[in-house]
């Protein structure tokens, strides 16, 4: 009986360190992390619309307007030039692909022409799903026109189609799903006179 007590108390002792370590280890880095998401986000607003230098979020009605209408969209953001005119909009979408909730942001410029996309955070599998992030992939995306929205192929793309991931249609379909809710909302956006100054 006593043994039991022990090594109960033992590994009581050894799970208060344990939570204890992980709690100061999360509270030493809760900021490194949160500035190192900003940092990513910003570096990917500024690979997809490399022709503007600063960006706005859009906010107010037209913010709440983007995401109630045009999931999975949870974020947008004007674009500037470097004299302060506006070039585009980027749009963060957050669809769901295979493995879960994945990060998709699209540039679109005001010729109506997706500029760029990129793939953030996402769970999908290594060496299939996870290919979204490759360059051969999400550099299918720009140049394509916004005047329509994107088809996914699973054989040759052609037209406004890009060519799905081979064994990974689920993560290429839900990766067009945010590009296409972008062109929507940039739609949107241009047909009420657009935002921003």
């Amino acid at each position: 009986m006593k043994d039991i007590f022990k090594t109960g108390l033992i590994l009581l002792i050894i799970s208060v360190i344990a939570a204890m370590s992980l709690a100061l280890t999360n509270e030493v880095t809760k900021d490194k992390i949160i500035e190192q998401r900003a940092m990513a986000n910003e570096l990917a607003k500024m690979q997809v619309l490399p022709e503007a230098t600063r960006f706005e979020d859009v906010t107010g009605e037209m913010a709440t307007e983007i995401i109630e209408n045009y999931a999975p969209i949870v974020e947008a953001y004007i674009g500037y030039g470097s004299s302060d005119e506006i070039v585009g909009y980027v749009f963060k979408s957050k669809p769901t692909g295979f493995g879960g909730p994945m990060d998709v942001v699209t540039g679109i410029n005001l010729n109506s022409e997706v500029t760029g996309l990129r793939v953030g955070s996402h769970q999908e599998t290594p060496g299939l799903g996870a290919k979204g992030t490759d360059a051969a992939y999400y550099e299918q995306y720009a140049g394509k026109s916004a005047a329509e929205l994107i088809g996914v192929s699973k054989t040759a793309a052609s037209g406004n189609d890009i060519q799905a991931i081979t064994g990974a249609t689920i993560t290429s379909d839900a990766i067009t799903v945010g590009a296409n809710a972008s062109i929507d909302a940039f739609h949107m956006i241009i047909e009420q006179g657009g935002v921003g100054n």
